[in-house]
Formats: structure tokens, C-alpha cells, sequence
């Protein structure tokens, strides 16, 4: 479809072959450079966000003694994950709300501010807005894995360090940390390999006119163009163009990874 002028009412042999039309159009349209631009910048800021909160969140939880603490702890955390994006973007309309918005309202009372500000209707807050909610959501979620690898690492390492008058800090750098390393660098590969994959349902339900310069992802732009104005053709081209940079990403940072000498997916 991504190299025809796709009609549904035609056949597979019927259909016109257009080559790489759509692909020239796709980077000769400045709305679709924009889309580009938006989704890596979203892309990273989340990806980067949620591997340092992950990890931060999982080792300080390694650290609690208390085991009923822990679970409610870790319980509370996962629970955002398991609420859909309609109900999640819905709360954060509502807390950052400019009529009664529970975030307006305490920096207001604190005095950080002094009017409400319009978080959602101002093209530099997005970004920041689409950060902070997907840490929210998913910070509890993401930490599973590293606690799982924290799980199996030697008690005796940590038991002569303290003997060697280690503190807990010291400990979780030279011990957890470099005892989770190849955790963090598969789930790394795996996360370049998404670099692409900003998100669609938080952006698409938090997006207006205010802020659609900095909102639409390649995602999006698909939706709107295969089936608001009915282009499955240029759709294709812009799906099939970011699955094939998605594929090069991954196997280039596993080879990467594979020349430092580190764990690696292939």
C-alpha cells in the first residue's frame, strides 16, 4: 500500500503503482517534519525519565526492611499503570485544571505563582505535562524488572562490604548498581528500538489547537491521514518508515553494545 495509490474499491492487481511517491511527499511535508520532531523529543524525554525514576525508585526500595511496607509501597505504585490513558488523562485535565485545578491552587498558595497558568494550552509546558504523567504511570510498573534482578544478587557481597564499612549508599553504587548493569543495557536496546513510539493516547486526548504544533506524534499523523481523510497510501508510508528506522535503531545499538563487551539481545 505504501508504494500504491491505494483504493479500497480495487483489487491487489488493479491498484496503481506510484513507487516512492508518498515517501518524497512525507519528507518534503513540513507537517510530517514537525511530527518527526515531536515524537523523538517526547520519545527521549520519556525514555529518559523512566529509566532514572525506575531505577532511583527500585533501589530505595531494595533498601526498605520492612516487608509489609515494601509490598503496600510497591502495590500503590503499580496501580496507576492498570488505569487506562482515557481515566489518566482525564485526572491530569483535571489537576491541571485553570479553574480549580489542583495544581494551580496549591502554587498559588505556596506563591510560586500568582495566576493560574494554562498548562495545557501552552506549546512549552507539553512536553513537560506528557513527561511527569507517563512517570506517574508507569514508574511502579518499570521497576519490576529491576527488582527481580536485585532479587538474585549474592547476599555476601553486601555482607562483606558492610564488614569492609560500606554504608547503604555505597553499597547500592558498587554492588546493585554493577550487579544490574546488564538488565539496564538490554532494557536499554529495547527502549532505542522505540525511539519512534512516543505514545498516541495521552497525546491524541491532551492535544488542542493551542498546542498541536507540539502534540502530533507519527502516530497521530497516520490516524489522520488513513482514516480522516481516507489516504491509506500516505498512512502506510509514514507507519511503514517508522518501523523500518524502530528495526535499524535496534539492531545498531545491539551491535554497539555487542563491541563494548556487554549483554546484548542477539
Amino acid at each position: 500500500m505504501a508504494f500504491q495509490n491505494f483504493r479500497p474499491s480495487k483489487s491487489f492487481f488493479q491498484q496503481e503503482w506510484v513507487g516512492l511517491k508518498w515517501f518524497k511527499f512525507l519528507f518534503s511535508d513540513p507537517v510530517f517534519l514537525r511530527t518527526i520532531r515531536n515524537t523523538l523529543a517526547m520519545s527521549i524525554i520519556n525514555t529518559s525519565l523512566g529509566f532514572i525514576t525506575a531505577i532511583g525508585f527500585a533501589l530505595l526500595l531494595n533498601e526498605i526492611k520492612s516487608v509489609a511496607f515494601k509490598r503496600i509501597t510497591q502495590t500503590i505504585s503499580y496501580l496507576p499503570h492498570f488505569l487506562s490513558w482515557v481515566i489518566v488523562t482525564g485526572l491530569v485535565a483535571t489537576m491541571l485544571s485553570v479553574e480549580d485545578g489542583a495544581v494551580n491552587n496549591v502554587l498559588l498558595a505556596i506563591g510560586v505563582i500568582k495566576e493560574p497558568v494554562l498548562w495545557l494550552s501552552e506549546p512549552k509546558y507539553f512536553w513537560g505535562v506528557i513527561g511527569a504523567t507517563y512517570v506517574w504511570k508507569e514508574l511502579g510498573w518499570n521497576t519490576i524488572i529491576y527488582l527481580a534482578a536485585m532479587a538474585g544478587v549474592d547476599p555476601t557481597l553486601y555482607e562483606a562490604a558492610e564488614i569492609d564499612g560500606c554504608g547503604r549508599w555505597r553499597k547500592m553504587w558498587y554492588i546493585t548498581l554493577p550487579s544490574i548493569k546488564p538488565t539496564i543495557i538490554i532494557l536499554l536496546v529495547l527502549s532505542i528500538g522505540h525511539i519512534l513510539d512516543a505514545g498516541f493516547e495521552m497525546q491524541y486526548l491532551l492535544r488542542n489547537g493551542l498546542v498541536q504544533d507540539v502534540s502530533d506524534t507519527i502516530d497521530i499523523y497516520v490516524l489522520l491521514f488513513g482514516l480522516q481523510r481516507s489516504n491509506y497510501s500516505l498512512a502506510t508510508a509514514a507507519g511503514l518508515f517508522k518501523n523500518v528506522v524502530n528495526m535499524t535503531l535496534i539492531f545498531l545499538a545491539n551491535e554497539l553494545v555487542k563491541r563494548t563487551g556487554e549483554e546484548r539481545l542477539i
